[in-house]
């Protein structure tokens, strides 16, 4: 397949072949994809090669990159293509690591996150002829201009952010005590905001008279400065944190261990990454990574636009729930997940 013959043939494809779209539980028609795609019997597309690029939180954060990578390694083994993982231990290995990519002739190149979005459009630039794909970017907002080789992988997190904060504020409510939850983000950017949103808007649809303390550690590596942002947060009384950065919130969840309240998790189901997880905010960015890969070995990549994941096609979710939880609180976040599907409710994609 990465004959220089046949890139003019894919380009083509591109332009023409339409998405089909999975849905899953919630009747979608909107281009969307879900975890249907997975349960595919295996093939062999050994001529063709994904590689998928990190971000700075590298593969072994235990969350967004290593969900990622998980995905990638599904598409290998249900769908026999090749891979190459290329892990970023710093925001200067992204060209390169990109670069490299394109010169393996990669049929397409996945950048993990937002972080990299300058580099992705720098080189998809510079390689037309390259299929790119970015998780937790739209091709449609600057540096891109629905460029017809990249197709972004966008999240509703505020969705998933929203159900975590009504479990959070609602258990507050049952505890009593101070009414104070908080979130501990990594660096500042939207696809951490967007989560925050969800949370802090839902907590306080639940919980009136909640308080949401919002910090940044400013880091997605160093899981001690997670740790310090939550300790202060403790100190103020929240009584539940939601840990919005990747492997530096490793250290939110300890804290909140240590301090024997709530933490939740984020991206991947990291119920079993601390004592005391009250229930994770789950994105299928492993999903995200493999349908794509699917999408070009079928022929079907679709440049210039975005694959949309949330909760009605079971891109967005929540994980597994501690047994501490009442049935009755599970029961109102369940209620809440179908009125977000149904449009009743909308939670904000970014904080006010």
């Amino acid at each position: 397949m990465r004959s220089k013959w046949t890139w003019p043939l894919i380009a083509a494809l591109a332009l023409v072949v339409a998405l089909g779209a999975a849905s899953c539980g919630g009747g979608n028609d909107n281009e969307s994809s879900s975890g249907n795609t997975t349960s595919s019997s295996a093939s062999d597309h050994s001529d063709v090669l994904a590689a998928l690029v990190s971000d700075i939180g590298k593969f072994n954060d235990r969350s967004f990159n290593q969900s990622q990578l998980e995905g990638l390694n599904q598409a290998k083994s249900e769908l026999g293509v090749q891979t190459d993982p290329k892990q970023s231990n710093q925001v200067s290995d992204y060209i390169p690591n990109l670069t490299s990519a394109v010169r393996k002739h990669a049929d397409i190149v996945i950048s993990a996150g937002f972080l990299l979005a300058d580099a992705t459009n720098k080189i998809a630039n510079k390689f037309p002829d390259t299929h790119f794909a970015i998780t937790d970017y739209s091709v449609s907002v600057p540096p891109f201009k629905k460029n017809p080789n990249v197709e972004g992988l966008t999240y509703a997190a505020n969705e998933s952010g929203c159900l975590v904060g009504n479990l959070a504020a609602n258990m507050v409510k049952k505890q009593g005590g101070k009414q104070v939850i908080g979130a501990v983000g990594g660096i500042k950017i939207p696809p951490v905001d967007i989560w925050i949103a969800g949370y802090k808007f839902c907590a306080k649809l639940a919980n009136p008279k909640i308080k949401v303390l919002v910090g940044y550690s400013q880091d997605f590596v160093a899981a001690d400065k997670c740790k310090t942002v939550a300790q202060n947060q403790i100190s103020q009384g929240a009584q539940v944190l939601f840990q919005v950065a990747g492997g530096c919130g490793l250290g939110t969840l300890s804290a909140a261990d240590a301090a024997g309240i709530w933490g939740i998790g984020v991206d991947k189901d990291q119920y079993n990454d601390a004592k005391r997880v009250l229930t994770s905010g789950v994105k299928r960015v492993d999903t995200g990574v493999f349908d794509t890969v699917k999408q070009v070995a079928d022929g079907k990549f679709k440049g210039g636009t975005d694959l949309n994941f949330d909760l009605a096609n079971g891109g967005m979710d929540v994980g597994k729930i501690n047994p501490a939880v009442p049935q009755d609180l599970i029961d109102k976040m369940n209620k809440l997940k179908q009125d977000i599907i149904d449009g009743k409710v909308k939670p904000p994609a970014s904080l006010g």
